[in-house]
């Protein structure tokens, strides 16, 4: 795992965890690479961000991603201490695009393996949907997803298991309730919106807690498919700080 900013800059005792998942769409992501906008505004947040390399050793494939990203949350759950943060801070999950997929597999097994520890889950654009047929995702060749996309479904479902699982495809889940409150982000312009929001209508459906922001065209959301920051960031930062603070309350 990779521990972003400056941990002696989280100046709140007992400052929310953030375990985060980078994008990439199942292709390549590796921590030696450079920070990510994304982990980058929890930490101008407030938050203690640490981001865990499910790639390495799982080549990014069902189940083992999930697996490996899953055993990190399991970890960081007895160590909170060890980061920063005190032994009842809030602990969060957080992931954008095939990160965002990773990010709600994780928060589904957590329901079920580790119930209580997740406070919640940070959706950005997530990658849950394999069929790849919404109105919204017509819009992925525009700015050149789409096949790499469709690539890195074929690379991370290639396990006979994986397709229908509800933690590989989380679209797909049946029995969503229980599950740790959700923010969940995407943009009017986004490919992946109509998956986001759809997530986000039905696990309000099934009694969780989610919140919603769809930032408006032409604010950049859609350049973290390439690591690219944005005018969103700053808007970001304080959807989770409300996020936080309703979660407190």
């Amino acid at each position: 795992m990779r521990l972003y900013g400056d941990a002696a800059k989280v100046k709140v005792k007992g400052a929310p965890i953030v375990l985060y998942f980078r994008g990439d769409a199942f292709q390549g992501g590796r921590l030696e690479e450079a920070e990510r906008p994304a982990g980058t505004a929890l930490v101008d947040a407030g938050a203690i961000v640490l981001e865990a390399d499910y790639a390495r050793g799982s080549d990014s494939r069902f189940p083992q991603a999930m697996e490996h990203a899953f055993m990190a949350l399991a970890y960081l759950s007895t160590k909170r201490k060890l980061y920063g943060g005190l032994s009842k801070s809030q602990l969060f999950v957080a992931g954008d695009e095939a990160g965002g997929n990773i990010a709600a597999g994780v928060a589904l097994k957590a329901r079920d393996v580790l119930p209580g520890e997740l406070s919640g889950q940070i959706l950005m654009s997530p990658m849950i949907d394999p069929m790849m047929a919404s109105n919204s995702f017509n819009r992925a060749d525009e700015i050149g997803m789409g096949q790499r996309w469709a690539e890195g479904w074929s690379h991370y479902l290639r396990s006979a298991c994986g397709f229908q699982h509800p933690y590989a495809a989380p679209c797909l889940c049946s029995r969503l309730s229980g599950v740790a409150p959700a923010l969940i982000v995407t943009s009017e312009d986004d490919p992946l919106h109509d998956e986001a929001i759809g997530y986000a209508e039905r696990l309000a459906a099934s009694g969780v807690s989610v919140r919603q922001k769809v930032f408006p065209v032409g604010c950049g959301w859609t350049g973290i498919y390439k690591g690219g920051s944005g005018k969103w960031m700053e808007t970001l930062c304080s959807e989770f700080t409300g996020f936080v603070h309703e979660l407190s309350a």
